[in-house]
């Protein structure tokens, strides 16, 4: 694994993605890894070190938070960029089939990806809270915004996407990107939290906030209406937007359950193409056009 670490950022430009691409030209299932916080996370720092645990679908004992940077070929490029969370019930992350492969779909679409390993406050033994997690999602997006030049991507057009458990961070994110969630307190706070979009895949109940505001992202929702844990909450976000007067776009599926994933292994020709719903409203509000 490549990892960059945030002090680098001072190293000319061409050195930093010399050293990047290499990697993955190197390791094709290789991507650069960015920690978040330079020393570990604020209060948490003696545990950075801890080794992760990963088996078949997911990823464990999640001390060091960080992206994983997923970029599309060169020429097709258009700007863009999407933060991923993948879901697990903030107990585990479902790693591949919630961040990578929703970051590979992302870079066909030129979308530069980075996929968000976030600390898990119901994980057996955890010493995290539901804070540190939003601390998290809240870090990353800045982190992104402070390097966004670095990165080659627009903070105009920055988003962020989640399913299940990673769709309440993100809804977090978007409904109270004013509230801050800092522990740091270095020049990377000082960047505003607001994404410009946010894609919601079956998002848990606590992405549903008590209201909208009137300048929360544009939204994309979708979940199958026989998910008995998180059909409802997109409902909620729908109304709750529609209230607000801010767009939202919603695709509830007769067939299905929770936690399809970006619907490779389903055997329905509706979850199967969920993706392409996708491209079509990013592509009608312009966030695939360069």
């Amino acid at each position: 694994m490549k990892y960059w670490n945030a002090g680098n950022s001072r190293l000319p430009i061409v050195f930093i993605f010399t050293t990047l691409f290499f990697g993955q030209i190197i390791a094709q299932d290789d991507h650069p890894i960015i920690p978040i916080w330079k020393n570990g996370a604020p209060g948490f720092e003696q545990l950075k070190n801890m080794p992760e645990k990963a088996k078949d679908w997911w990823v464990k004992n999640i001390n060091n938070p960080t992206l994983t940077v997923f970029f599309p070929t060169k020429n097709m490029t258009n700007g863009t960029a999407v933060i991923i969370c993948p879901g697990g019930g903030h107990s585990a992350l479902v790693y591949n089939a919630e961040g990578k492969d929703a970051a590979v779909y992302l870079n066909s679409l030129g979308i530069t990806a980075f996929v968000l390993k976030y600390r898990l406050f119901r994980e057996a033994g955890s010493p995290y809270t539901m804070e540190n997690t939003k601390q998290d999602i809240f870090r990353a997006i800045r982190f992104i915004k402070s390097e966004a030049k670095l990165l080659q991507i627009d903070t105009a057009k920055l988003g962020v996407m989640g399913f299940s458990a990673g769709g309440e961070l993100a809804a977090w994110l978007s409904y109270h990107f004013n509230e801050g969630h800092t522990v740091e307190h270095d020049h990377i706070d000082s960047f505003y939290a607001r994404p410009a979009f946010q894609i919601l895949i079956y998002p848990g109940p606590l992405a549903v906030p008590k209201y909208v505001l009137n300048n929360a992202p544009p939204t994309f929702l979708l979940a199958s209406n026989g998910d008995t844990c998180c059909s409802e909450s997109i409902v909620q976000l729908m109304m709750l937007h529609r209230k607000a007067g801010v767009p939202v776009e919603i695709h509830l599926f007769q067939f299905g359950s929770h936690a399809f994933n970006m619907g490779k292994r389903s055997e329905y020709i509706t979850l199967k193409n969920w993706p392409y719903r996708l491209s079509d409203w990013m592509n009608d509000n312009g966030w695939l056009h360069q």
